[in-house]
């Protein structure tokens, strides 16, 4: 069974900054997908940000520029067992519970994986 466990949400001002932490229970290149996701109250959950396994990065329009997605650069891939979003310049419309994900393929399925969340609050 896959864990994934977030930390590093916080209450920050606008303008600030904020470093999200995903630490996975195995490496993170066992997986095809990692990424971080947020839901504010009363929205539909939303990709922030994705890192593939061969490092291409994917960004959500609104974060462009001011997040970066980011992981655990240990020599041996097999320690390499988290992953990061770097949050500058915050708005208060970040304000969300951010959501770690994990994705793997298995005999011709794609598996998702998610971590409990870690609230973001941004005030204006």
């Amino acid at each position: 069974q896959v864990q994934l466990v977030e930390s590093g949400g916080g209450l920050v001002q606008a303008g600030g900054s904020l470093r999200l932490s995903c630490a996975a229970s195995r490496s993170i290149f066992s997986f095809m997908d990692m990424g971080w996701y947020r839901q504010a109250p009363g929205k539909q959950r939303e990709l922030v940000a994705s890192i593939a396994s061969g490092g291409s990065r994917n960004y959500a329009d609104s974060v462009k520029g001011r997040f970066t997605i980011s992981r655990d650069n240990a020599k041996n891939p097999v320690y390499r067992n988290t992953v990061y979003l770097q949050m500058n310049s915050l708005k208060p419309e970040d304000t969300a519970v951010y959501y770690c994900n994990a994705k793997s393929v298995g005999a011709g399925s794609i598996y998702d994986y998610w971590g409990q969340g870690t609230q973001v609050t941004v005030s204006g």
